[in-house]
């Protein structure tokens, strides 16, 4: 190129910044993109279904299991969103799947969110890991391997595949999309399911109809958090919805549970192929059941469809109602806790022994079940006193996802709603590892107690836990900027409407 030639081309892009009243002209931003993308892990009959403290196996399939997996992208950066039909993730195959979709695709680590749906039928991803107990006593490993609800390590392996496989197929179906976002509200099929008793302390599912209950002795978060893309054609790719409600409904067989028909209830309105990646709340001491209803409880293929399909109606409402546009920035960021777990005091660990030792009908399958559970985390304090904890903040425009690992409970999510600097917050838990339960500290108080507390192999945080990842994720919230949610256009001046801009004519 000429001296002359390359001078008249700076002096063109120079004139193109500036309108003609001499402002600068803003930057054209790059398109927004999303790309959504499924894969199946549907279990094989005969494997194990966890969410128990003993061994139960698949007998029968109800609906599938699935990966789905949306990825946004400003132009600047991207992130991915995976939501895994299973009762819990765990991190070692959360950090091999993102080295791994790191590798292929280039998105980083800490920009990559998984969340398990807590499916209690679905396939064995836990409770107790491969070789996780290799290194205790033989009565230990027989109690763990043989007595417990294990991993199936091939089964793991493939999640993780089908996860890459997922994320990776979604990056690659990325198109220019037209995203919004906005919350909805249903609360009428979530429950607290601690109880405040007239004793003064709290039980867990105390049973309906029982005169000694008072109410309940904590909240529901009932905000359906919903994210959705279109492409050019007005065509929806795929939504995130973000509800906090155990997805124990069980309608029998391997299933996703009401995720199932929640997905159904949404591709009946919004298209069959449109992907819905569902990423569970704070809900530790939330389910399906109304402990305080007089009522006989519907079955399990009745109860799916009534949670799925009205939190999967409230998320079309939702998605119908919200302005699509650009949600910009990106960003993503976490933070590893060292928290220390609660320690057993030795003369009930000593008991413990004991009794597990035994057969369970010699001692009752309640109390056996958790000496047994005990002497489990006895021996894992042993190598790991205290729990790598993950927190990430994933942000896309003015939403956030604050992720933690545990199953906190549901005033944990109106806390980090409240506090967060985002106008939509979805809080999302079991993300991208296990640590069960996260009650509040009141729930250790004199007034508290109920099943969540109880110290288990795997619920065995300190007291302060949940404090401390709220305020960490929290904090990594507050280092981004939120962005602006998309607007309707504003209308021009008024034009009246010849046919009705008359004074009322009585003859």
């Amino acid at each position: 190129m000429t001296k002359p030639v390359l001078m008249a081309v700076c002096l063109v892009t120079a004139a193109l910044a500036w309108d003609l009243s001499g402002r600068p002209l803003k930057a054209v931003e790059p398109a927004m993109k999303a790309g959504f993308a499924e894969a199946d892990i549907t279990p094989e009959l005969g494997m194990e279904v966890p969410g128990g403290y003993g061994k139960s196996y698949c007998r029968s399939i109800h609906d599938p299991c699935k990966v789905r997996a949306a990825v946004f992208d400003d132009g600047q950066m991207r992130v991915a969103l995976v939501g895994v039909d299973a009762g819990f993730v765990y991190r070692p195959m959360v950090l091999q799947a993102r080295e791994r979709i790191q590798q292929r695709c280039g998105i980083r680590p800490d920009a990559v969110l998984i969340g398990a749906s807590h499916s209690h039928s679905s396939g064995p991803l836990g409770i107790v890991q491969p070789g996780q107990y290799d290194h205790a006593s033989d009565l230990v490993k027989r109690l763990a391997y043989e007595k417990s609800s294990c991993a199936d390590a091939g089964y793991v392996d493939r999640v993780r595949d089908k996860i890459v496989e997922a994320v990776c197929a979604a990056d690659q179906a990325k198109v220019e999309a037209r995203c919004g976002a906005g919350v909805g509200q249903e609360d009428q099929v979530a429950y607290n399911r601690r109880l405040r008793m007239k004793s003064g302390v709290t039980w867990t599912h105390p049973g309906r109809n029982n005169p000694e209950v008072l109410d309940y002795a904590g909240p529901t978060d009932p905000a359906v958090g919903v994210l959705g893309a279109w492409d050019s054609a007005g065509k929806l790719l795929g939504c995130v919805v973000n509800f906090a409600c155990h997805a124990t409904t069980s309608p029998g067989g391997i299933s996703a549970n009401y995720i199932y028909y929640l997905e159904r209830t949404i591709r009946g309105t919004m298209g069959p192929d449109a992907v819905v990646v569902f990423l569970q709340g704070y809900s530790g001491d939330v389910t399906q059941v109304d402990n305080l209803s007089p009522h006989v409880s519907p079955n399990g293929e009745r109860w799916a469809q009534i949670v799925g399909g009205r939190v999967g109606a409230e998320a079309v409402k939702t998605l119908l109602s919200m302005e699509p546009g650009r949600l910009a920035p990106l960003d993503a960021r976490s933070k590893l806790l060292q928290i220390a777990r609660r320690t057993p005091d030795p003369e009930r660990v000593k008991r413990c022994l004991e009794l597990a030792a035994k057969e369970p009908k010699e001692v009752g399958h309640t109390e056996w079940a958790f000496a047994k559970e005990i002497v489990l985390l006895d021996a894992l304090r042993a190598v790991s006193p205290t729990a790598d904890i993950e927190v990430q903040a994933i942000q896309i425009g003015p939403v956030v996802l604050l992720a933690n690992p545990g199953e906190l409970f549901c005033q944990y999510s109106l806390n980090t709603r409240s506090r967060s600097p985002f106008p939509i917050t979805f809080p999302v838990g079991y993300a991208n590892d296990f640590t069960g339960y996260v009650p509040t500290v009141e729930a250790f108080g004199p007034h508290g107690g109920g099943y969540e507390t109880r110290l288990t192999s795997c619920s065995n945080l300190e007291i302060q836990a949940g404090q401390k990842m709220v305020d960490a994720v929290l904090e990594l919230a507050g280092q981004m900027k939120p962005g602006e949610l998309p607007q309707p256009a504003r209308a021009t001046e008024a034009t009246p409407w010849t046919y009705g801009n008359v004074p009322p004519e009585l003859h």
